[in-house]
């Protein structure tokens, strides 16, 4: 009997392994695709809880390196997990996930034949743009202007989004059109925008490739549900889930 309770006991020690919580910071660009992830994950891992704290990948890095209790962060681009990994706050070096793009979006119709030369009309007065400070998608659009040789003249037009969620909340209530991340159209709540009509994705030579990178952090390094997850989003199925909310992804 003593052994049965032993071997009790050690199964009950086994699952508890993967039976916690485990939160990851996500960038918000990620926070159309993340509940899908999150489904998926959870068939092959049904006792495991997954907590997501979205916000932008600087603000999320700085609170990284201030003691957020995070396991893996998802990251907008590269910069941002190559310097966690680079200070020791993660312990795996960055790899891409997925490659996110820009996108012109209006509730209104817009004549997008004209492109970025569009953002020049007097009818557009403001412009929501995410913040280059604090969100890799704001570097990427200030690239994109700038490369179109429009950025100054528009500067005074700017609404800045701390985040590109924020950036696709102003876009809709707040200002005539929006630079947002592709993926935010993908969401159910934004698909019955028509692409064409109110939406067109920018030219990507304009901005250098919005590689995004994830890494565990020292806070998950003996986490096994952490590394399930991490192993995770770079498997097949997570980049099928990637591919059908507008972001490119290798091995498909």
């Amino acid at each position: 009997m003593k052994s049965q309770g032993f071997f009790l006991l050690f199964l009950l020690l086994q699952s508890s392994l993967f039976s916690g919580t485990i939160k990851i910071a996500v960038a918000a660009n990620v926070s159309y695709a993340i509940e899908d992830l999150k489904k998926e994950f959870y068939k092959l891992h049904p006792d495991t809880s997954v907590s997501i704290i979205l916000g932008s990948s600087g603000k999320l890095t700085a609170q990284i390196n201030h003691g957020a209790p995070y396991h893996v962060f998802m990251s907008a681009n590269m910069k941002y997990p190559d310097a966690l990994y680079k200070s020791k706050k993660a312990v795996s070096k960055p790899v891409v996930y997925a490659k996110g793009s820009l996108a012109l979006f209006s509730v209104k119709a817009q004549d997008f034949s004209k492109t970025l030369e569009l953002l020049k009309d007097k009818k557009i007065r403001k412009i929501a743009v995410a913040n280059p400070k604090t969100a890799p998608y704001g570097i990427a659009t200030k690239e994109a202007l700038q490369n179109a040789n429009i950025y100054e003249s528009l500067k005074h037009k700017f609404i800045f989004g701390e985040s590109i969620s924020q950036t696709i909340s102003y876009a809709v209530s707040a200002t005539d059109i929006g630079i947002v991340a592709a993926s935010s159209l993908m969401s159910p709540k934004m698909k019955h925008y028509k692409k064409g009509l109110h939406w067109k994705e920018i030219d990507a030579k304009l901005y250098t490739p919005i590689s995004q990178g994830i890494v565990i952090l020292k806070e998950g390094e003996k986490n096994l549900e952490a590394r399930a997850f991490y192993a995770f989003i770079l498997s097949a199925k997570a980049k099928e889930i990637f591919k059908s909310y507008a972001y490119s992804v290798s091995g498909l």
